[in-house]
């Protein structure tokens, strides 16, 4: 019975080995990791507030005004 589990789990974390492979290769992948960065950001916007005066590294941030703007 061990080694049944043993050789299930073994042919398991490979099939998820090689679908993973093949997700990450995609363009699908990039597209997703490419949107959930701009999905923080926008976020990010919201809960700091679109009227701060500047960002970290000091560059002005846009105001909410802008922003919409921007989006269209």
């Amino acid at each position: 019975m061990g080694y049944r589990n043993g050789i299930f789990a073994t042919v398991a974390l490979a099939l998820s080995s090689l679908a993973l492979a093949g997700i990450v290769s995609t363009d699908e992948y990039a597209h997703a990791a490419k949107s959930e960065a701009s999905g923080l950001q926008a976020l990010t916007e919201q809960v700091v507030g679109a009227d701060a005066a500047t960002c970290v590294d000091g560059t002005a941030m846009l105001s909410s005004s802008q922003t919409d703007t921007v989006r269209q």
